[in-house]
């Protein structure tokens, strides 16, 4: 497994004050987080709407770190070109929307961009033996996607301890396992211990007193 310095911390936009997104980003660059999260929401896939190229764009134009894009949308594979164009660096796409998940993982690589692929709550892990050679990230859901601010569901430790086992046993060691969904400083121990390098964290950031303490206090739990 490819070890890093420290859990990378990606806190997501969703959350932010979208009247004042300049200064989330701001935020975000000067802060110890590592990477922006962007939920993409088309409003069909899940029942939100949330934002597209534009606001990615800008975003990317002042952003510092990566952009890691997580598409909640039906036929992702249409639109990989345009997420690459507007500056995305990880792209993940939702195991239940792709027809042709290898086609469209191996698509997103041809792009130059890292492939991440997203399990909602209930969707098994096993093609994570058949797909482990071609991915880049994981994303492990811990609440039902669609909106920020939802309780955490346990059974997602469990999910990512197998999620780990089936990579590490069809070469996928050095994949990322990313968590998405409820995660605050009073998980992110366990978390970490299961198996996750990657927290993504929206109301739990934005939503503190001190922002910057929050994502520091996320790297050192």
């Amino acid at each position: 497994m490819a070890q890093h310095a420290h859990t990378l911390v990606a806190p997501s936009l969703l959350s932010a004050d979208f009247g004042a997104l300049n200064q989330a980003v701001d935020l975000v660059n000067v802060s110890q987080a590592d990477w922006f999260h962007l939920d993409v929401m088309d409003g069909r896939f899940v029942p939100n709407i949330s934002f597209g190229f534009p606001i990615i764009k800008a975003i990317q134009a002042r952003a510092t770190k990566p952009l890691d894009v997580h598409l909640m949308i039906e036929h992702p594979e249409l639109y990989l070109r345009a997420f690459k164009e507007a500056g995305a660096n990880v792209l993940t796409v939702h195991l239940e929307a792709c027809t042709h998940v290898h086609r469209t993982l191996s698509a997103i690589r041809d792009l130059d961009m890292k492939a991440g692929l997203a399990f909602n709550p209930h969707s098994s892990l096993d093609v994570l033996q058949d797909l482990a050679p071609i991915l880049d990230l994981v994303l492990i859901m811990s609440v039902n996607p669609g909106f920020g601010g939802q309780r955490f569901i346990p059974a997602t430790y469990r999910r990512i301890e197998r999620a780990r086992r089936l990579l590490h046993q069809n070469g996928g060691e050095d994949v990322l396992i990313e968590v998405d969904g409820g995660v605050s400083v009073s998980n992110a121990a366990e978390l970490k211990k299961a198996g996750a390098q990657v927290l993504v964290a929206g109301s739990s950031v934005f939503g503190a007193s001190d922002p910057y303490e929050a994502i520091k206090d996320l790297h050192q739990a």
